[in-house]
């Protein structure tokens, strides 16, 4: 019998672990139904979008009565935004588009959710962006080249019959914080996507989404006429050219009435573009946006273009397309990384934003962590986002920052929009570390509104996600709000940029010289590290890239002693001994980041280690073990880099920091195999 007891009592104990145990899988759409009053909802208009706002709040909201009003002459200057008015026992939400009705919907349920004071309630928003949307980087095999939560979601070799359950949970998720668009696949894409097996594919998601106010895109291969069709070339002023993009245009809108549009990768990295044929990026543009006109359709064509080049990199895009100003259909919005080399854990804002007073351009910022860490690492990434859209281009006196330029105000946009990478994939939790989902959630939230602070978002965030108790949140909140800052420190502080291993950008490879490699692909390219000092001379006696700022960043960055410490080492070639506002040495003050990256996170464990009580013991032992991989990562990252440096600048590590624990020549041995994330 002492078995069979000893076996019920184990049962016993674990099982109130397995009645409370979460998977992530519910991101923040943590509503309680449990308390819904069956509330009284009505609305005089009909349609599957208003329908699902109708059946969110008779399964969640806990007042007594929701109207919903729909007039599309009365508040048509809130675009797809929303009126709230009313109390508890009466709300009035109104809107003219029926998907600002469901949006006005879930910032209720975001309310309720957070424990907002719902005694008064006169709400207006109208959106920062008309089109917010996520770039998926998914191949049509399956792989999401710099995914890292698994697989796609979408089962291509499935569709159109088989619809997974995540497609709609996706949309529902996109919808509750305002994100009203999706490209489907991979900017370096496939010409498959566009043969007619694929476009019913893409209808099937179409169809799905559509109620949630969704549109699809798609990534277009520019040699498509030619690979698909046998066309002898896709030169884009040949009218069989023209009239191919034409037709299959007319064939997507016939299964897709509601497409969205083309994005374009071209003439960047080895991929076809209207280069190729001695065309300009805007007659490559034009002709798709000629092609998508009579539907409404538009084009967003990537600024980020480069090729091998003695110029410095951070100069191309601004240099390829300021002169070609004005030269773009008004269908066409140029896309921009927001930074002039590669999302790294810090860069300046991209010089282009500004640049072009007649055409349309927009931000695109990478939520999967291709450079911060993958998934393994929490890098709460609203901060870094807010550090672009508020960053002053003074393309139009101060106050001029990329948000206002991106969103309309300044520069003028039939659309305008905003975008970022998604971090999305087949694991339970959808982004393969449950803080990730943060990323997700904050850019969505930025897009709606990009004057909210990232405090805020963090608050909003932990309290639907995981807890509203003070305890829990502001601990959390603080942890999430250092996270950025903590991971340039152990990585490449001051500026310092891109000395990421080569392919895989995950670990630490400030020697990195592939054979054979493009000089822009490598670590030394950047870091010019010499018995001198360190840096990227971009002043006007180095590459120049700061003659493409305005003043007054042109001479703030030019100048040694009024550059931003945080990007000193973008700008400058710095002296080992160069002396610091710290009044350390540049080496000394390099030492001391890279070991304030490494104690950051052990407090982030620290932490989250007293916290246990508040969260569900999954969630908490997956964490606990991402933060154990991001710990060790830090050392590793801290030893490479100074016991590399320091074989230039000759000089001791600090006394009063860590010591290093790895030997340099052990370190450069380290070569690991992540193609199955690329």
């Amino acid at each position: 019998m002492w078995p069979i007891k000893r076996y019920f009592l184990y049962v016993v104990f674990l099982l109130p672990f397995f009645c409370h145990a979460e998977d992530g899988s519910r991101l923040w759409l943590r509503f309680d139904n449990k308390k819904a009053n069956h509330a009284k909802i009505t609305s005089k208009q009909e349609s599957p979008t208003i329908q699902i706002a109708v059946n969110e709040l008779k399964n969640y909201w806990q007042g007594q009565s929701v109207e919903l009003k729909f007039n599309n002459k009365k508040f048509d200057g809130l675009k797809d935004g929303y009126l709230i008015d009313g109390n508890k026992s009466r709300i009035t939400i109104s809107a003219s588009q029926d998907q600002g009705l469901l949006y006005g919907v879930y910032h209720l349920l975001r309310l309720q959710q957070t424990g907002a004071n719902l005694a008064n309630l006169h709400v207006k928003e109208i959106p920062s962006y008309d089109i917010r949307i996520l770039n998926h980087w998914d191949n049509l095999d399956g792989t999401i080249e710099r995914g890292y939560a698994g697989y796609s979601l979408w089962k291509w070799e499935e569709l159109p019959s088989t619809i997974s359950p995540r497609y709609e949970a996706y949309a529902r998720a996109n919808a509750s914080i305002g994100i009203n668009a999706t490209v489907l696949n991979n900017v370096n894409a496939s010409p498959k996507i566009l043969t007619s097996d694929y476009v019913a594919k893409v209808k099937a998601l179409a169809d799905i989404f559509r109620p949630y106010g969704i549109k699809v895109y798609l990534s277009v291969n520019f040699s498509s006429p030619k690979v698909l069709d046998g066309l002898a070339d896709s030169d884009p002023l040949r009218k069989e050219v023209q009239d191919w993009w034409k037709a299959k245009t007319k064939e997507i809108y016939q299964q897709v009435p509601d497409f969205g549009g083309f994005l374009v990768k071209a003439n960047s990295e080895g991929q076809p573009g209207p280069q190729d044929y001695g065309r300009t990026h805007a007659e490559g543009a034009n002709m798709l946006a000629d092609a998508l006109k009579p539907y409404g359709g538009l084009v967003m064509w990537r600024a980020f273009v480069y090729n091998p080049t003695e110029q410095d990199r951070a100069k191309q895009a601004y240099q390829e397309f300021v002169p070609l100003d004005g030269a773009f259909r008004d269908n066409v919005i140029i896309q921009i990384k927001n930074g002039p080399v590669d999302f790294q854990p810090r860069e300046p804002f991209t010089s282009l934003f500004g640049a072009m007073k007649q055409t349309a351009h927009m931000v695109e910022f990478q939520i999967t962590q291709e450079y911060l860490g993958f998934s393994n690492h929490l890098a709460y990434l609203a901060p870094l986002f807010k550090e672009t859209l508020d960053a002053d281009t003074y393309c139009d006196g101060q106050g001029s920052t990329v948000a206002r330029v991106t969103d309309g105000s300044i520069v003028e946009a039939k659309k305008s929009a905003i975008s970022a990478v998604a971090n999305i994939g087949e694991d339970t939790n959808w982004t393969g570390h449950h803080f990730a989902q943060a990323n997700w959630y904050a850019f969505g939230r930025l897009a709606w509104n990009h004057q909210l602070s990232s405090e805020q978002i963090a608050e909003e965030w932990i309290k639907m996600t995981f807890s509203s108790d003070q305890a829990f949140l502001e601990p959390v909140q603080q942890m999430m709000m250092d996270s950025r800052e903590a991971v340039v420190d152990y990585m490449m502080p001051l500026g310092l940029h891109h000395i990421f291993a080569f392919d895989h950008h995950y670990g630490p490879e400030p020697w990195g010289d592939m054979p054979g490699g493009r000089p822009d692909w490598m670590p030394w390219y950047y870091h010019n590290a010499d018995s001198t000092g360190l840096g990227f001379d971009r002043t006007t006696t180095g590459s120049n890239a700061v003659s493409q700022y305005n003043e007054p960043l042109r001479s703030a960055f030019n100048n040694l002693k009024t550059c931003p410490e945080n990007l000193l080492l973008w700008f400058h070639h710095v002296s080992w001994t160069h002396s610091m506002k710290s009044g350390r040495t540049l080496w000394d003050e390099l030492c001391f980041h890279y070991d304030r990256g490494v104690q950051e996170v052990r407090e982030f464990q620290k932490t989250w280690d007293k916290l246990e009580q508040y969260v569900d013991r999954q969630r908490f032992g997956e964490v606990q073990s991402k933060l154990k991989i991001q710990a060790r990562d830090a050392v590793w990252w801290k030893d490479a880099c100074l016991l590399y440096f320091q074989t230039f600048s000759k000089m001791p590590i600090p006394y009063d920091i860590e010591r290093p624990i790895h030997e340099l020549e052990e370190l450069k041995k380290i070569k690991l195999n992540m193609k199955h994330h690329n």
